[in-house]
């Protein structure tokens, strides 16, 4: 029998990479042509390039903004996701916090999509697989969590978020579908990574700033605050802060929210459920 030599399908539909990416390009081109017909002029062009690059880099570090390219900021409105919230956990695993989060979630009956670190996933395999044997998602959180990730060039970005595609999906069986920057923060060049190795970016709609704020009910009140359907929370079980009894503050958020939302008649998906309910492989 002949092997299948078909290339597997996307999960996301190839676009174009983000305008801001062309227009820099073209800019910077266009200026070089011009300081080379007209020297005395490289002030003007010097001045326009700054700018070029003050905005590229100010959308960078917006982690909702979608200029650099396709950012989930909120579920897309179609079938189960019209009344529902996805809840994202990141960092992980937490060999002490994540079992307490499992053992919630559990006790709660909600799905959660825990962005994971591929380091700290290889530290914790079964840890790692237990998430997923629990019905929650795993998607990729990058291999390290390096805090100059939005100033990396294109070649180490990919080796980086490659390295944790692999790590994860040699680890759970399933290759992750969407891709959370470390702190939300990006470059210009990561779009064009993620279409490679078909992968969707995913921010936020909401946080409670968790990993520094210790007060419960300040965490819960930012995740609450005009809660609605569609929105994505965003959450964080290794780094969490702790409150003044030592305990992390999102286990204490946690079945907080989860009342609230269904007081509100919303329901829990992952970003899975959301991505195969609206995008056809192709």
């Amino acid at each position: 029998m002949a092997a299948d030599t078909r290339a597997p399908a996307r999960r996301w539909p190839a676009g174009r990479y983000p305008a801001a990416l062309t227009v820099s390009a073209a800019w910077h081109a266009v200026a070089l042509a011009g300081v080379a017909a007209a020297p005395s002029s490289w002030p003007w062009w010097l001045a326009g390039t700054a700018l070029n690059h003050a905005t590229v880099t100010a959308a960078g570090l917006w982690p909702r903004s979608s200029l650099l390219g396709p950012n989930w900021t909120r579920l897309p409105e179609a079938g189960r996701t019209a009344e529902s919230i996805a809840l994202t956990i990141d960092d992980g695993p937490d060999p002490v916090v994540t079992p307490q989060v499992l053992d919630l979630l559990d006790a709660h009956g909600v799905r959660a999509t825990f962005f994971c670190i591929g380091s700290r996933a290889r530290r914790h395999p079964a840890l790692t697989r237990e998430i997923v044997a629990r019905g929650h998602a795993v998607e990729n959180h990058s291999q390290a969590h390096v805090h100059t990730f939005s100033v990396t060039p294109m070649r180490l970005l990919e080796r980086e978020i490659a390295a944790a595609q692999h790590t994860l999906a040699d680890l759970t069986g399933t290759l992750p579908s969407f891709f959370r920057a470390p702190a939300g923060l990006r470059n210009l060049f990561l779009e064009p990574v993620l279409q490679k190795l078909d992968l969707r970016l995913a921010a936020w709609t909401r946080r409670g700033f968790d990993t520094r704020e210790r007060d419960p009910d300040v965490v819960t009140a930012r995740l609450l605050d005009g809660l609605a359907a569609r929105d994505i929370l965003l959450l964080h079980d290794a780094n969490a802060a702790t409150d003044h009894a030592g305990r992390p503050v999102l286990l204490s958020v946690l079945p907080r929210v989860v009342d609230a939302a269904r007081r509100e008649g919303l329901s829990f998906v992952t970003l899975e459920d959301a991505r195969r309910a609206v995008v056809q492989p192709v």
